[in-house]
């Protein structure tokens, strides 16, 4: 947690030569500008402009530019690049010209709604678990469709070839300050997942987006792509984003009830933005991806799993988001969902303690199904007053575009 004063020293006495200004587009793709380390301290105090029109979910042609201000807190620098002059990295906050803060920048929304959260006497921890496939290129470089191997779940060498891809993305990423708490073979063949020690929701997302930049780099200089959509062959696994929520405090059960009762209550509005492609439907409801509106102790074919655990990791596991999605913008939705279910005192229902891929239309027939295709996402989400209360109209409007 840099001050600004720190960065600048840093930057001065380590070799930094360029300072990379990172940011997203509506839909959590990283953009960034880089600078040279001497631009840095107006880059602080006055931003870098930049053509907002270019960049996908933002384009206003009419009001096009737009500042980004780093935020110290997030410097790091990035292990891949020279050792002798390095690069370093910052996240940005995404201001107008008169300095108020851009309707696009999900990364202040995100801030706004931790903000909420602390004034009604909450901090809700974030770990995520993300999937990726890797694919073996081919000799111009171009991805192909043929898998890195074709081990399973938790398989180990020779079978998974993985291991020591997976072993370098760690070590990248514990370089840059980030902990990964565990990593592994997936189900599909070539498939993997590494998952994350909890953090703040705004250090969880800065995360989530740091880690695809880093396994995409590692993967190249293997020799391989690493693709995270979520479903990259049709007939297997698809890539999921499971985002695992804990209540900080001294809280009670019943504010945790209530919390999952607000993600349940609101998880239909949310899909669209977690789970925002048309792939993304191709992927719920099979292999362990959910396909209701449920939950359960343990149990992976619901919407939240509660998983065994000691007291002190007790969480609450929200399954069905996907890489896909903008990882701000989806813990914000996510924060505020629970955050209305405590507001209200929500009650859960009853745990539905079904295997849901099998059961019958006795058990699932009284459940809410999940949207079962992108436009019916966006139906909902679009007449959801959940929704706009907290999403702006120009990233709704954003969004309304994938239909086309």
């Amino acid at each position: 947690m840099f001050t600004e004063q720190e960065v600048l020293e840093f930057v001065r006495e380590g070799d930094v030569r360029f300072v990379r200004l990172a940011f997203c587009d509506a839909f959590g793709v990283q953009k960034n500008v880089s600078i040279m380390a001497e631009e840095l301290p107006r880059a602080f105090q006055s931003g870098v402009s930049f053509d907002a029109s270019a960049i996908r979910g933002f384009s206003q042609e009419q009001r096009s530019d737009l500042f980004l201000f780093p935020d110290p807190a997030t410097l790091a620098v990035l292990p891949w690049r020279p050792s002798r002059g390095r690069v370093a990295r910052l996240f940005c906050d995404i201001r107008r010209p008169d300095g108020t803060a851009f309707w696009g920048d999900t990364r202040q929304l995100l801030k706004r709604t931790v903000a909420r959260a602390a004034e009604a006497g909450l901090r809700v921890n974030i770990g995520t678990e993300i999937e990726f496939y890797l694919f073996q290129l081919d000799e111009k470089g171009r991805r192909t469709d043929i898998p890195f191997d074709d081990a399973g779940y938790m398989d180990i060498a020779p079978e998974d070839r993985g291991e020591n891809v997976r072993r370098e993305i760690c070590l990248t990423l514990a370089e840059m300050g980030l902990y990964p708490e565990s990593s592994h073979h997936e189900e599909g063949p070539g498939q993997n997942e590494i998952d994350f020690r909890f953090s703040d929701a705004l250090s969880a997302a800065d995360n989530a987006v740091t880690f695809q930049a880093v396994v995409k780099t590692i993967a190249m200089q293997n020799g391989l792509f690493a693709d995270f959509s979520p479903k990259p062959i049709s007939n297997r696994s698809g890539n999921g984003l499971h985002v695992n929520l804990s209540l900080a405090g001294a809280h009670d059960q019943a504010r945790t009830d209530a919390f999952m009762a607000g993600l349940l209550a609101h998880a239909a509005e949310m899909t669209a933005f977690l789970n925002p492609t048309a792939a993304s439907y191709l992927r719920l409801g099979k292999n362990k991806a959910p396909r209701y509106v449920s939950w359960s102790r343990e149990n992976r074919s619901q919407l939240i799993r509660i998983p065994a655990s000691d007291s002190a990791h007790r969480r609450i596991e929200l399954r069905s988001p996907d890489p896909a999605a903008n990882p701000y913008l989806a813990f914000a939705l996510i924060l505020e969902a629970g955050l209305d279910g405590v507001a209200r005192g929500l009650t859960p229902p009853p745990p539905t303690d079904h295997d849901l891929y099998t059961a019958g239309p006795e058990i699932t027939g009284v459940l809410e199904p999940l949207p079962q295709d992108a436009a019916e996402a966006q139906e909902r989400a679009f007449s959801s007053g959940f929704v706009r209360t907290h999403v702006p109209e120009g990233l709704l409007a954003a969004y309304a575009s994938l239909r086309h």
